[in-house]
């Protein structure tokens, strides 16, 4: 079958979530004839979407939040008492934080709203129901941030992406995907303290099209390697979808963070190369890379 069926079916969940907001457009429509009518209602409605098929599919230690990221400067582990020379820190309020709650503690919690510590997060995503021209240097500088405070030792940091249905981004540049992989470039490269895991992993229109981030070989262990895909949309509305699993799973089972082996559990079709190299961005200190 050469994981077609696994295609085949997450096919079918990308397009349950789409029909689902479909549905909601039809039942509170915009007046301008885009979109729903209550701007924040529909973002949130977008949110839950992600979230609900997160939390359908990821192992059960992990749990779909919302929140912020505290870093307090106290003694980690046995013996590492570095972060005491630091400051107490937090983040802005995030989106989606997959946190491991099985093996770390919540500082503070009312129902799916969090302030945790760094060690246990996972994956950071930010959610836009149709993604703009400004959202992205706001949401990668956010996201960039958020991930500085998970640094903690060897763990492999979290992975971290930019979603969301739609996109309206700069319609009038000839090419949107050359545009957004600059401002990247803008946002990353002027930073002296930018890590390998600072880097967005995945942004994507799940109706449209995805980028996504290579994993580093051990010869390059600091250059970030950008694609494109364009989906059909007839067959690969999965795609999006797929790839933030797979990513918040390669961190789950990495070896810096558990022993237990990575099932197989998502498939991309066989050579379907990707549509379009955008370029390598370089970070200054290099990725944690394990067998």
């Amino acid at each position: 079958m050469d994981g077609t069926t696994i295609q085949k079916y997450f096919q079918q969940e990308a397009l349950s979530m789409l029909d689902a907001y479909k549905n909601f457009e039809t039942l509170i429509p915009s007046p301008k004839g885009s979109g729903a009518e209550h701007k924040g209602e529909d973002g949130r409605f977008v949110e839950n979407l992600i979230r609900s098929f997160l939390s359908k599919y990821l192992p059960k230690e992990l749990e779909v939040l919302t929140g912020f990221i505290a870093r307090p400067a106290v003694k980690v582990g046995k013996n590492d008492r570095n972060r005491k020379k630091e400051k107490d820190s937090h983040s802005t309020q995030l989106d989606i934080i997959i946190y491991n709650s099985a093996h770390y503690p919540v500082f503070l919690r009312s129902d799916d709203t969090v302030i945790v510590p760094p060690e246990g997060v996972i994956c950071i995503i930010s959610v836009k129901k149709t993604l703009n021209d400004s959202d992205i240097e706001h949401e990668l500088h956010a996201l960039k941030e958020a991930s500085k405070l998970c640094r903690c030792g060897d763990l492999r940091g979290p992975y971290l992406a930019l979603v969301s249905m739609d996109n309206n981004i700069n319609k009038q540049n000839p090419d949107t995907f050359d545009w957004i992989f600059n401002k990247m470039k803008l946002i990353y490269e002027n930073d002296d303290n930018l890590g390998f895991d600072d880097m967005v992993g995945y942004i994507g229109a799940f109706k449209h099209w995805g980028i996504f981030k290579a994993r580093p070989t051990k010869e390059n262990p600091k250059d970030a390697r950008y694609v494109m895909f364009k989906h059909d949309e007839e067959t690969e509305n999965h795609l999006g979808l797929q790839f933030l699993l797979t990513g918040i799973l390669s961190v789950y089972y990495d070896c810096s963070r558990t022993n237990i082996i990575r099932p197989g559990f998502t498939s991309f079709p066989s050579h379907r190369p990707h549509d379009r190299e955008l370029g390598i961005i370089q970070s200054k200190t290099p990725a944690k890379i394990t067998d």
